[in-house]
């Protein structure tokens, strides 16, 4: 799973707020594919999710979207789904 941001500050922020929650988190440039207003993106693995939209909601992170990869590239995920 990944999620793209708009903005450096929240990716940084998201980073460090998720890496205090200890979900096993990677940087790394935004796909291609993805159409975000900023360079950084993090991976997470699926089963995170749920503690992963806890902590952006609860935080109030600014994110472009939750993404999964598909065949084709990635498609977006919605809030709440998991």
């Amino acid at each position: 799973m990944l999620i793209a941001f708009d903005s450096t500050q929240q990716a940084l922020r998201a980073e460090m707020l998720l890496e205090y929650a200890e979900v096993d988190i990677d940087i790394c440039p935004t796909p291609k594919e993805i159409t975000a207003g900023c360079a950084l993106s993090i991976h997470f693995p699926e089963e995170d999710m749920d503690t992963v939209q806890h902590v952006i909601v609860a935080e109030k992170v600014e994110i472009r979207g939750i993404y999964r990869p598909v065949l084709s590239g990635y498609e977006q995920v919605q809030m709440g789904e998991g």
